[in-house]
């Protein structure tokens, strides 16, 4: 069975660690394992791509963005290839392309729509080990397109799921903790994870893996695991649900600070408004989250939602072209709240969860904007002075702590 390892910008950031890697994958290859590596690029070198283009341009087309951010991962490659080579193992280098991944012409935010593995079934049968640059397909146009935040944890589990493969996600930290540490150090590590809970976590807000890759193993039952490079610390399984996992009510909590509230005031009130200013977002490809819609006052309704900070910009200019038909309508953004979420398949079987959370925040005087809630999570928009005190409160009351 072959096995897709992926590793992280933080994983290949030096010419050593390149090398660490590569004897670590010599090592596994040795053992008779067929394997495919997924790598992004090397460790802030996105950054530095992304810093240059704006000395250029504040405002470069999305297109030129992937051309230029594709690199990143095509300087990956070939050294980490040369390195495995260096060690006596064949290996080739192919770019998002050259693998076979087509996608759609969203550029900035491509969807993988298929992948072409006759070539990388050619290479790996003949012994080679291939090593894919993540984050990158080609449009059926031809262009170069980039999957977005985490789209080489994506690029990795399709590959997988295209190869009937297992796929391990190598990054800076060793699993699945029920907080991040960063927030919390005396967080547990999750041995097993359902996929579902992961799914959540992932969407709410924990950075460990994108949505997209934990959604696309689940579809399509990809066996996933979380470890980190260079250690022999084990790590976390991501696995299907099983009745076990119940008797816990929260798994963990997830914090998204990359979180802005909008709120779009005085719209006239009708369905059609409504509908047109979510189609209207929709159409610039910006994804809401939380929306609440207050009650019609005065033939107005406020409706208010979240969204990623950095599209602000184009909220604004959403709700500017809908004013010239709408003149009443106006905006306010408020970018110093944070999503915080408690996950957990218990609170299927658990009532009361949301009851007991609204009352440790009213005995902590913790304020909270909107309140979503599905089957296994319970979301609240706080401010970002709240947060750490929200953590310390919520890990104690549901033993999340070590």
């Amino acid at each position: 069975m072959t096995t897709v390892l992926k590793f992280g910008g933080t994983s290949v950031a030096t010419i050593d660690q390149i090398k660490n890697i590569a004897q670590n994958i010599n090592d596994r290859h040795c053992q008779g394992e067929q394997l495919l590596i997924v790598v992004s690029a090397m460790g802030k070198s996105t950054d530095r791509l992304l810093k240059m283009i704006h000395e250029i341009s504040t405002t470069p087309s999305k297109r030129e963005l992937d051309m230029l951010l594709a690199t990143g991962e095509q300087v990956t490659i070939p050294l980490l290839s040369t390195a495995l080579k260096e060690l006596g193992c064949n290996a080739i280098s192919l770019t998002g392309a050259q693998a076979g991944i087509q996608t759609t012409d969203h550029h900035a935010k491509a969807r993988i729509e298929s992948i072409a593995s006759e070539l990388i079934l050619k290479h790996l049968e003949a012994g080679t080990i291939v090593v894919v640059a993540g984050f990158q397909g080609i449009s059926a146009t031809g262009d170069i397109t980039t999957l977005g935040r985490g789209g080489s944890d994506t690029t990795a589990v399709a590959l997988a799921a295209s190869l009937k493969a297992k796929c391990e996600i190598y990054t800076d930290v060793d699993g699945i903790y029920t907080i991040d540490p960063r927030y919390n150090s005396k967080a547990r590590k999750l041995h097993t994870i359902s996929y579902v809970e992961m799914l959540e976590m992932a969407s709410l807000g924990a950075n460990v893996l994108e949505t997209r890759a934990i959604e696309m193993a689940h579809k399509f039952k990809v066996p996933l695991y979380v470890g980190k490079s260079h250690t022999t610390l084990p790590g976390t399984h991501i696995i299907e649900r099983n009745n076990t996992m119940e008797s816990t009510v929260i798994t963990g909590v997830s914090i998204d600070n990359n979180c802005l509230m909008a709120s779009v005031k005085h719209l006239p009130f009708s369905q059609t408004n409504i509908a047109n200013l979510f189609m209207n977002l929709a159409s610039k490809n910006l994804n809401v989250d939380m929306i609440s819609i207050a009650a019609p006052y005065n033939g107005h309704v406020t409706v208010s939602f979240t969204a990623e900070k950095n599209d602000v910009i184009e909220i604004q200019e959403v709700i500017s072209n809908m004013k010239k038909e709408l003149e009443t309508i106006e905006i306010t953004t408020n970018d110093q709240i944070v999503k915080l979420s408690v996950v957990g398949i218990g609170m299927v079987s658990h009532s009361g969860v949301a009851a007991n959370i609204f009352r440790l925040f009213a005995e902590e005087n913790i304020n909270y904007y909107q309140v979503t809630t599905s089957e296994i999570s319970i979301s609240y928009t706080i401010l970002e002075s709240d947060v750490q005190r929200s953590i310390e409160i919520i890990s104690k009351a549901y033993e999340l702590e070590q």
